[in-house]
């Protein structure tokens, strides 16, 4: 049976927009915004929850304040036979990878990572080396952030709050 999507309507996205902002907000505070009551809100934020739509709440912290000073994007080249799932068990295992993803071109996958510095980087980078399908690897180091109000670079806020009328989910 084919997976239906859940209603999503201009209240919905309000309220997505406002814990996208302020995932501390009280239903309440929420409420007064959109002109729910905090009940109505609570039922609407449960149910997007239910639905996948919400699918977390969580504090986004500046890489920087952590000492984690130096970043890079890493394309890695598997061998043909290392399906994503492997990937993603090796990924999982080192704390400085940010993201990862499968991605289409010539890489298998694009990796995210964050490090104390140039030699951390390196460091991690001879450990993601070391799984016998990975065939090579070419980095990216990150000079600056163009977007300095993007998750990526850290800032508390996306710069454009849950727009997107298609979101099947808001990462928080």
């Amino acid at each position: 049976m084919p997976n239906k999507a859940a209603p999503f309507d201009t209240l919905d996205r309000q309220i997505v927009a406002a814990l996208t902002e302020n995932g501390r907000a009280s239903f309440a505070e929420i409420g007064a915004a959109i002109g729910l009551s905090s009940t109505a809100v609570k039922r609407r934020v449960d149910r997007l929850r239910e639905t996948n739509v919400i699918t977390g709440f969580s504090a986004t912290v500046r890489p920087a304040a952590l000492g984690w000073l130096t970043e890079a994007y890493v394309e890695v080249y598997c061998d043909s036979a290392a399906p994503p799932r492997r990937l993603a068990e090796v990924v999982r295992n080192h704390p400085e990878i940010a993201a990862a993803m499968t991605v289409t071109g010539g890489a298998d996958a694009l990796l995210h990572v964050r490090a104390r510095d140039v030699e951390h980087f390196e460091e991690v980078l001879e450990r993601i080396r070391t799984e016998p399908f990975i065939r090579k690897t070419i980095s990216y180091m990150v000079l600056s952030h163009l977007l300095p109000d993007s998750p990526e670079a850290g800032a508390r806020r996306p710069a454009t709050p849950a727009a997107a009328p298609d979101s099947a989910a808001i990462q928080r």
